[in-house]
């Protein structure tokens, strides 16, 4: 009997510090989403920062910059220190509060890459298609993992994309809900250009 009760306090104790871990994930990414994905090793992007510092000598920064918010944190202490900074976006019901996209964008001179997360219940194995404006739609892109935060999909931008998306007024990502029904989720592009510059130069 004792035996039976130590064992189970040992599976409730196991089964509350897993909540606790996905209690902490929900609330970083809540506070900043780059930061989840900075830490997971999620994001196809390479390190972007040369320097450690922010403006000021602060160890975070955020801006807004039309629709999308440009954030910078400093990871590390000495010379384990470096510089993340990213821009993302994250859109809400306006009802129930509850998260229904959010994207990040860590530009890059070489290959910036953008990261979706998308909320659960879509068909997976579908993927995720990109469409700016009424341009023609791009390939399905697979989901990479699902997080209590969302299910994720990554890929890079080459310089036509980055155009497209200076220029353009909406990105719509294509998805299938479980039963094959077409799901369209519309990103603002308002303030994309200021935002992208922003970042790559905090990035430095």
């Amino acid at each position: 009997m004792v035996a039976w009760l130590a064992h189970a306090m040992a599976v409730q104790a196991n089964k509350y510090d897993r909540f606790k871990e996905v209690c902490v994930t929900v609330r970083e990414f809540q506070r900043s989403l780059f930061v989840i994905l900075a830490v997971a090793g999620l994001s196809p992007a390479p390190a972007l920062a040369q320097e450690t510092a922010l403006p000021g000598g602060a160890t975070s920064l955020r801006e807004v910059h039309g629709d999308w918010v440009v954030s910078c944190v400093i990871r590390g202490e000495g010379e384990q220190a470096r510089k993340v900074c990213a821009m993302s976006q994250e859109q809400q019901n306006g009802q129930s509060g509850q998260r229904i996209i959010a994207v990040e964008l860590q530009p890059s001179a070489d290959a910036s890459a953008v990261t979706l997360f998308l909320p659960f219940g879509l068909d997976l194995a579908s993927g995720a298609a990109l469409q700016i404006d009424d341009q023609a739609q791009g390939q399905p892109l697979p989901f990479r993992t699902c997080l209590p935060a969302g299910c994720i999909v990554s890929s890079n931008l080459d310089a036509k994309m980055l155009e497209s998306l200076r220029n353009g007024t909406s990105l719509k990502v294509h998805a299938k809900a479980d039963g094959a029904k077409d799901t369209i989720f519309s990103v603002s592009l308002k303030g994309f250009g200021g935002a992208f510059d922003r970042t790559l130069a905090l990035a430095k």
